[in-house]
């Protein structure tokens, strides 16, 4: 009898551990670090994070913030590449979301995994900046995870139809002088947008600075004779001191249209700061906006849990909610496929005037870091 319960007794604990380390086993924390300001943090750590945990038990997401904007990014790159050169066998971040910056510089060290075509979402993904980020290829290693956008806003009582392309702007804020207002190349990224986008007009070389390469100072040849005359539209326009004085002046009348990026017009609808009645426009031959990745390091510690997390935040149910209804961004997917999990007083909104169909024609990027910089030192000195 003795035995019989002692090989019980047995049979219990081992079965008990077996079923102990199988759960421990099951138990898998998903390290994310992300770029971007506190919302970023707040919105994976409070909102996603707990979300996919509750759906999927036996996870859950560890969320680190580095910062925001440019610098944010290349904290990651830079935490990545010292645990590459340690040659460590496995890496303490499971996902990372940053910046084209970020996704340029880390494909140069090789620090990514191209996983984005196992994805099951990836068939979502249509955006040419899936593509390609500040010249370097990054198709395979990225998804989006949004992508901000800046537009022209304008006030309906003083514009029936607003400027439809770059042309008709310089002919509308000559008949229209103080009237368009913007914060020019370094008081916010609204009027660098507007500077870029100037360039890819009056040049026509978008691909080449933006998209392929190669850096070469013969395709800037043009630039004199494009800032010569930008500073001429310059002078009747209202420059602005920054991103949000632009939307304060068009809410207060003083200006009746600049370029504003999409999610802070919306926040600022939202909050009662800016007039819901006041629209929306997206110029050809385009204007910069700029995504944000989600990506999955090469030695991911947790690859096969780090996949399925992504392929949970960029479905078309919460790109729907949390993207596009939550914090008004463009989604990182094709538009077209979060429009049923939406509501359509949203859709009507957000898409109201810039439309799935405007964005993938007119949606452009930022140029490539070594004419971004070019840029930035020709339109210093032509505006002296």
């Amino acid at each position: 009898m003795r035995r019989v319960l002692k090989t019980a007794l047995l049979v219990t604990l081992v079965s008990m551990m077996v079923f102990s380390s199988l759960a421990m086993a099951a138990d898998i924390t998903i390290n994310l670090v992300t770029a971007g300001d506190q919302n970023m943090v707040d919105l994976f750590n409070m909102e996603l994070g707990p979300l996919f945990a509750k759906e999927n038990p036996g996870y859950r997401v560890r969320v680190v913030g580095t910062g925001p904007g440019d610098p944010g990014s290349q904290q990651i790159v830079e935490k990545l590449l010292a645990q590459k050169r340690a040659n460590r066998e496995s890496w303490d971040i499971d996902v990372a979301v940053i910046h084209e910056i970020g996704a340029s510089l880390a494909l140069q060290e090789e620090l990514l995994s191209q996983y984005a075509e196992s994805a099951a979402t990836f068939k979502y993904v249509t955006s040419s900046t899936a593509k390609t980020a500040l010249g370097v290829d990054v198709e395979g290693y990225v998804i989006p995870m949004f992508h901000s956008q800046t537009v022209l806003a304008y006030n309906p009582n003083y514009i029936e139809e607003p400027p439809k392309s770059f042309e008709e702007l310089v002919e509308w804020v000559k008949e229209n002088p103080g009237k368009f207002g913007y914060n020019g190349i370094k008081q916010g990224a609204s009027g660098v947008s507007f500077v870029a986008s100037w360039l890819y007009w009056k040049t026509g070389n978008y691909d080449i600075y933006a998209v392929t390469g190669p850096f070469d100072e013969k395709y800037m040849e043009s630039w004199e004779q494009a800032l010569a005359e930008l500073r001429e539209f310059d002078s009747y326009v209202t420059m602005t001191s920054g991103n949000a004085a632009t939307l304060d002046m068009l809410s207060r009348g003083e200006i009746w249209i600049g370029p504003v990026w999409v999610d802070m017009f919306y926040s600022w609808v939202a909050d009662g700061r800016m007039n819901p009645d006041f629209r929306l426009c997206l110029p050809a031959p385009g204007m910069c906006g700029q995504p944000m990745y989600y990506v999955i390091p090469a030695k991911a510690a947790n690859p096969e849990a780090a996949l399925k997390f992504i392929e949970f935040v960029t479905s078309p149910e919460i790109q729907a909610k949390y993207i596009v209804e939550k914090f008004n961004w463009y989604p990182g997917i094709d538009a077209s496929y979060v429009q049923e999990y939406l509501p359509q007083e949203t859709w009507n909104m957000v898409f109201r005037d810039v439309g799935p169909e405007e964005l993938a024609n007119y949606a452009r990027v930022f140029p490539i870091k070594d004419y971004y910089q070019a840029m930035m030192e020709a339109y210093e000195h032509a505006m002296r």
